[in-house]
């Protein structure tokens, strides 16, 4: 019988997702093949602690959603340098744990998604699913995501940036990106700290209010259109979905109508969209996913302007697995099942690693 690889699912963190991000990992353990992999869960709470569990039960009460409780004193961890050809995180109350042979991430937004885990876990020769340190850290990046597509020629919208030491008045972004537009910290995910405004003293207190989760935010047009997603998959060679689309019910797809509101967004998938702006969209996706530098899985957001404009709005390098999520719901409209998903992203994290380890480190 052929051995099972240990995967270890990360999820949690200090960001502002850290519930999201406990429904991804609670979704992943339920679809993921049993018969091939064996669960390590590796919980990071909201202080940055890391904690260890071999029982999937932990994740049942992730729907309510609330932070999952360890037992601290047993199940803390430590990343722990070793001789060793694997290097693994070793619990505090034990002198070695068995290595795990792949780490997949779900660690939504800050300090999970910007390229800080993906630096540790390379640091300890660890395999992981996703994108590496610099396309995590470009994708997370608003602004330098912007930057990047805006020189490859790829559409998006006006934007302005502004830091908290530089004075950032309305006037000046009206004129710059239109009326209404919208505030966003540069550094976050899931619609947090977003806001849309269309006068002075809505934009002072949205301007305020992203700086909360941010030194850097972002002053961008508003564009009038069908919200369309597209999922990525692959490394060298990567592939795109069929499209999705987002109704939402609110003023836009803000973190209530993901996550909050069960009516306040209808998902359509695939996209009601003619044959040949599906492919369009395809290749804008695997485009802006490449010229990101991204790796394993990514999803990309479209605004679709008139009948055929397509506008980049983002990439998120660590999509949803939520029940409602549209990473896996596009792949599944395009014939690859959720279990299947995630052995494909598994094998691309392991293909990637043995290619890196095959890179001269000395001269």
């Amino acid at each position: 019988m052929k051995k099972k690889l240990r995967v270890g699912i990360l999820f949690g963190g200090k960001s502002a997702e850290h519930e999201i991000s406990l429904l991804s990992a609670k979704n992943i353990v339920e679809a993921i093949d049993r018969k091939k992999y064996e669960i390590v869960l590796i919980g990071i709470d909201k202080k940055g602690r890391w904690y260890f569990s071999d029982d999937p039960r932990l994740l049942q009460k992730a729907d309510r959603p609330k932070p999952i409780r360890f037992d601290r004193a047993r199940n803390a961890l430590a990343l722990v340098p070793s001789n060793k050809a694997k290097q693994w995180l070793r619990l505090s109350t034990r002198r070695a744990d068995k290595p795990v042979d792949v780490v997949f991430p779900v660690l939504h937004g800050t300090f999970g998604e910007d390229g800080t885990v993906q630096g540790l876990l390379k640091m300890a020769d660890i395999p992981f699913v996703g994108a590496g340190v610099l396309g995590s850290a470009v994708g997370m990046d608003k602004d330098v995501t912007k930057r990047l597509l805006r020189d490859a020629g790829i559409p998006i919208a006006r934007f302005l940036q502004a830091r908290r030491s530089e004075r950032v008045d309305f006037a000046t972004a009206a004129r710059e990106v239109g009326r209404p537009l919208f505030v966003k910290p540069a550094n976050c995910g899931s619609s947090v700290g977003i806001h849309k405004v269309s006068n002075g003293s809505q934009f002072a207190a949205a301007v305020a209010d992203a700086f909360r989760y941010d030194e850097k935010i972002l002053l961008e047009e508003y564009i009038q259109g069908r919200e369309i997603e597209c999922s990525v998959l692959g490394n060298d060679d990567p592939i795109a979905s069929l499209p999705g689309e987002i109704i939402t019910r609110h003023e836009f797809y803000s973190y209530e109508a993901k996550y909050l509101d069960e009516k306040g967004a209808a998902l359509e998938v695939p996209a009601k969209l003619p044959a040949g702006l599906v492919e369009e969209i395809q290749r804008v996706a695997v485009k802006t996913f490449k010229t990101l530098c991204c790796e394993g899985m990514a999803r990309v957001d479209f605004f679709l302007r008139g009948q055929s404009e397509i506008i980049v709005n983002e990439i998120n390098t660590i999509p949803g697995f939520t029940k409602i999520s549209m990473y896996p719901k596009m792949w599944e409209a395009s014939g690859i099942s959720y279990t299947e998903l995630i052995d494909r992203l598994i094998r691309l994290a392991l293909e990637r690693f043995q290619k890196e380890k095959n890179l001269r480190t000395s001269v």
